[in-house]
């Protein structure tokens, strides 16, 4: 497995704040486009600026990691798929929390409940924000589509409750092409991150049982065995 360049690492570190904030701004002014109704257009503009100078971050920073990495890019795009996906749809990008799981299932030595806290934790601040970002995405597509059934926000994050549950309830469900295609993103979703979670957790429990099992019962002399 290729190793990661020292430098990325510093990068990662440096660029984690900036990002977090360009992903919250760029959140905020998608929302306040598509919840605004009848908002002034000087404030549509200021929101569609801040999505813009927050995907422009965004593209930087893949870029840079992409130089970084040394790799040329079409390889550097096969090992590093979910970013260019959160590249091109930053709504997506809380599915960054896959490669903290990753790194946590690459661990082999004492479980550490507090690192499988942090993924749990993580998977359900993503399910939430994506959530968020699926209830306002098929919110602008279904609320004037005619035969529509979500014809409020509050219709929208009921479906994507139910949706990103993997339940589906059907009370409510999309009709336009755009709305279909977002219930398929938001129900692998809802399984990766229900994945992440059991996974996790799972993962901590047979490496606390396993170590127990090694260490034998108190007071046994492991070098009596």
């Amino acid at each position: 497995m290729d190793e990661k360049p020292p430098g990325m690492d510093r990068w990662d570190e440096r660029m984690e704040v900036p990002l977090a904030v360009a992903s919250a701004l760029f959140l905020a002014g998608y929302a306040t486009l598509i919840l605004g109704h009848g908002l002034p257009q000087g404030w549509r503009d200021l929101c569609l600026a801040l999505i813009l100078a927050a995907w422009v971050l965004f593209a930087v920073d893949y870029v840079v990691r992409l130089w970084l990495s040394g790799r040329r890019p079409l390889r550097f795009v096969r090992t590093h798929l979910l970013d260019t996906v959160v590249l091109i749809l930053p709504l997506l990008r809380p599915l960054r929390v896959v490669k903290a799981y990753d790194t946590i299932q690459r661990r082999q030595d004492k479980p550490r409940l507090t690192l499988y806290a942090r993924v749990m934790a993580y998977a359900g601040l993503t399910s939430i924000l994506l959530g968020f970002a699926g209830s306002l995405t098929v919110y602008r597509f279904e609320r004037d589509a005619p035969g529509a059934t979500i014809v409020t926000f509050g219709d929208s994050v009921w479906w994507a409750c139910s949706t990103l549950s993997t339940v589906g309830y059907g009370d409510v469900t999309p009709v336009t092409p755009m709305g279909r295609v977002t219930a398929v993103g938001l129900m692998a979703c809802g399984l990766a991150l229900l994945g992440a979670v059991t996974g996790s957790f799972s993962s901590w429990l047979i490496q606390t049982f396993r170590r127990e099992d090694e260490e034998g019962p108190p007071g046994e002399n492991p070098g009596a065995r």
